[in-house]
């Protein structure tokens, strides 16, 4: 198999990995608002908490989801996959800026943060070249 179709295979294979890991932890969220929140340190107070918390861990990762799984379907568009890992790095990178202030997460979430950078950095690796325009 040549480089560049095993580099798209393992890149479209990851886009759907995203797309699932994401579907369920929106699920998650959506059956279980409280004890997801719990694991995550998240204390919900009122109605704007329980919908903040709604916007973040449904909305954005369902949308995460979707156009991971778009991106998968549309491999000739590759910067869909960039975006999809931008919204992946975009996690670990608020908690980069969090631990100058608080420190470094703890515990589950700390494996987390650490499976995220590696799947947005290993996403923009497997991203394909582009290739020049035919004169």
């Amino acid at each position: 198999m040549a480089v560049p179709v095993l580099k798209q295979k393992l890149r479209t294979q990851l886009l759907n990995a995203i797309a699932l890991a994401s579907s369920l932890a929106a699920l998650a969220a959506l059956l279980n608002p409280d004890r997801v929140a719990i694991a995550m340190g998240v204390f919900l107070v009122g109605v704007n908490g329980y919908s903040q918390f709604f916007a973040m861990y449904v909305g954005v990762r369902a949308a995460t989801a979707a156009l991971a799984l778009l991106a998968a379907r549309q491999a000739d568009q590759p910067v869909l996959g960039d975006i999809t890992a931008l919204f992946v790095l975009a996690q670990p990178a608020g908690r980069f800026v969090a631990a100058f202030a608080i420190g470094l997460p703890q515990g589950l979430l700390l494996v987390v943060c650490g499976i995220e950078l590696a799947a947005g950095l290993l996403l923009l690796a497997l991203r394909p070249r582009l290739r020049a325009a035919a004169p």
